[in-house]
C-alpha cells in the first residue's frame, strides 16, 4: 500500500514537471518508424547476433517497452492508425494498399502532423508513407495534404530493392532513380531537411526507414559482417514484373538481413548523432518502433526468400495476429521527463502516441470522432494505465481476422466473429495453450466487448464507404 502510494505522489511530480516542461517550450518530435522489424531483431531486445549499437545506445538513454503493439499486423493499417489515434478500420485502411487501388486516408481524417502544424510545429516526412495507392496522384491526397509541410519518399516498397531505388518521390514529384540505399538517402534527407528549418520553432519530424523489409541489398562491408551467417555467393532478389529468375531463389541464411537492420542502424546513428551535436538531443522526444511483426523464414512467397525477422520466440509473423505479428519493439526517449533506462510491460499501442504526442507538443485532440488512442504520459512516469480492451482486425492469410486484449487475456475469432483460441499471456505468452473451453465466461466477455468495438465502428460517421478487397502484399 505504501509502494503504491509512493509511486502515485512520484507520478504526480512527473506529471507537474512534465506541464512545466511544454509551457516553457513544446519539444521537438523525431518519429521512427521502421518497416517489418521483429520484437526480437534488436540486440536491445535479446537478439545473439544482430548489431544495433545506437538503437541500443537509444534503449539506454529511454523507456523499452515490451508489451508495444502495432495496429496491426500489416503497414498500411498499422501508419493509418499511427497517424490518427484511430483503429485502422475506422479509417477505410483495413489491409496494405497496391497501387493504383484508389485507396488512400481519406482528408477528414485528421493527423498528428496536422495536431502539430496547428501549433507552430514545422512538419516533414520522409520515408515510407503508403497511405495512398499513387504518390503522384492529384486525386489521392498526399503527405503535404495531411499536414507535412515536406515530404521525400516510396509508397509500399523499394523498387527494385533498397539500392538505387526508382520510385522516390519529393512533394508530389517522381525522381529519377536514387543512387544510394534507402537508409543512407533517408538519413540524408532527414539531416539536410533539418539544417535547413527554422530554428525559432519546434520540428516534427516523420521518418519511416525501408528496412528491412524486402527486398533488400547491402553494402559490401556490412554483408562482410556477417558473412559466417551467408552460404554462397549473395544474387539479390529484386522486384520484378513476374518474379525473378527461378534460380535466383536460393536460401542463402540469414546473413543479408542481419547486415540490413546493421546499416539502417548505423544511418539512424547519423540522425541521433546531428541531435546531439546541434545541441538539441536534450529537447527532442525520440520515439522509435516498428510498424507490425517480421517476415520469419516462414515464407510465404518469393519476395520474401532470405528475410529471417526474429519475433523474439512469439508465435506468428507479420500478416498474422498473434503476437509475433504485432508485438513489436519500441523505445521512447524524453531527456529529463522519462528514467533512462528503464523497462515497462505496460500494454501500448501505436494509436496512443497520436494522442500522447499531441498532448505533449500542446495540440488538440480531435473530440468530434472516436479516437482510440490514450494518452502514455503516466507509462513515461514509470506508472500504470487503467485497464482497457484493444482490438486489432486483419483480413489476410489467416483464417483469423480478430483479435481483442483486455488484461493478461487476448481472444482469437474468425471473419465470423466465432472464437478459435483464448490465451492468458501473463501465463502463456506465446500462445501454446487454448484455454477456450476452460474459460468460457472469460470468452463471453471478450466476444461482447468485440461485437461491441466493432458495432461502434461500423457506426462511425467518419468511416469510408468503400471496401477494399485483400491483395496478397510485400
Amino acid at each position: 500500500m505504501l509502494f503504491e502510494y509512493l509511486r502515485g505522489i512520484s507520478v504526480f511530480i512527473f506529471m507537474m514537471l512534465f506541464s512545466s516542461a511544454l509551457i516553457a517550450r513544446p519539444p521537438n518530435i523525431l518519429l521512427i518508424y521502421v518497416d517489418d522489424l521483429g520484437y526480437g531483431d534488436l540486440s536491445s531486445y535479446g537478439h545473439p547476433v544482430i548489431r544495433t549499437p545506437n538503437i541500443d545506445n537509444l534503449a539506454n538513454e529511454g523507456l523499452r517497452l515490451t508489451s508495444f503493439y502495432a495496429p496491426s499486423a500489416l503497414c498500411s493499417p498499422s501508419r493509418a492508425g499511427l497517424l490518427t489515434g484511430r483503429h485502422p478500420y475506422r479509417t477505410g485502411i483495413k489491409s496494405w494498399i497496391p497501387h493504383d487501388s484508389g485507396v488512400y486516408l481519406r482528408s477528414a481524417e485528421v493527423t498528428l502532423a496536422e495536431t502539430l502544424k496547428a501549433v507552430n510545429y514545422q512538419t516533414a516526412h520522409i520515408g515510407k508513407w503508403h497511405l495512398n495507392s499513387d504518390l503522384g496522384s492529384k486525386e489521392e491526397p498526399q503527405p503535404t495534404d495531411q499536414g507535412f509541410d515536406y515530404f521525400y519518399g516510396h509508397n509500399a516498397f523499394q523498387i527494385p530493392t533498397n539500392k538505387n531505388p526508382v520510385n522516390i518521390y519529393r512533394n508530389g514529384q517522381a525522381l529519377p532513380e536514387q543512387k544510394g540505399y534507402t537508409a543512407d538517402l533517408y538519413a540524408d534527407e532527414a539531416i539536410h531537411w533539418l539544417n535547413d528549418r527554422d530554428p525559432k520553432k519546434p520540428f516534427f519530424l516523420y521518418l519511416g526507414m525501408a528496412e528491412p523489409h524486402v527486398t533488400i541489398e547491402n553494402p559490401d562491408e556490412y554483408n562482410a559482417i556477417y558473412a559466417q551467417y551467408t552460404n554462397g555467393p549473395i544474387v539479390p532478389i529484386r522486384s520484378e514484373t513476374g518474379g525473378p529468375a527461378k534460380d535466383k531463389l536460393k536460401p542463402r541464411g540469414p546473413g543479408e538481413y542481419y547486415a540490413n537492420i546493421t546499416y539502417m542502424d548505423a544511418q539512424l546513428g547519423r540522425v541521433l548523432d546531428w541531435l546531439k551535436d546541434s545541441n538539441l538531443a536534450e529537447e527532442t522526444i525520440v520515439v522509435f518502433a516498428s510498424d507490425n511483426g517480421p517476415v520469419t523464414s516462414d515464407w510465404l512467397r518469393w519476395f520474401e526468400v532470405n528475410a529471417y525477422g526474429d519475433t523474439g520466440g512469439f508465435r506468428g509473423r507479420k500478416h498474422f495476429l498473434y503476437e509475433g505479428g504485432i508485438r513489436v519493439p519500441a523505445i521512447i526517449r524524453y531527456p529529463g521527463l522519462v528514467k533512462p533506462g528503464t523497462t515497462t510491460d505496460v500494454p501500448v499501442v501505436a494509436t496512443d502516441l497520436f494522442v500522447t504526442l499531441t498532448s505533449i507538443g500542446g495540440g488538440d485532440v480531435p473530440t468530434d470522432r472516436s479516437i482510440d488512442g490514450v494518452d502514455i504520459s503516466p507509462v513515461l512516469a514509470g506508472g500504470k494505465l487503467p485497464e482497457r480492451s484493444i482490438l486489432w482486425a486483419l483480413a489476410s492469410v489467416s483464417d483469423i481476422e480478430f483479435a481483442l486484449r483486455k488484461g493478461s487475456w487476448k481472444l482469437l475469432s474468425d471473419k465470423r466473429r466465432i472464437p478459435v483460441a483464448l490465451f492468458n499471456l501473463e501465463e502463456d505468452p506465446l500462445e501454446f495453450f487454448n484455454l477456450l473451453e476452460q474459460n468460457l465466461d472469460v470468452v463471453e466477455m471478450l466476444s461482447h466487448e468485440l461485437d461491441r468495438t466493432l458495432a461502434d465502428i461500423l457506426a462511425d460517421p467518419f468511416r469510408p464507404n468503400k471496401e477494399m478487397r485483400f491483395r496478397f502484399s510485400q
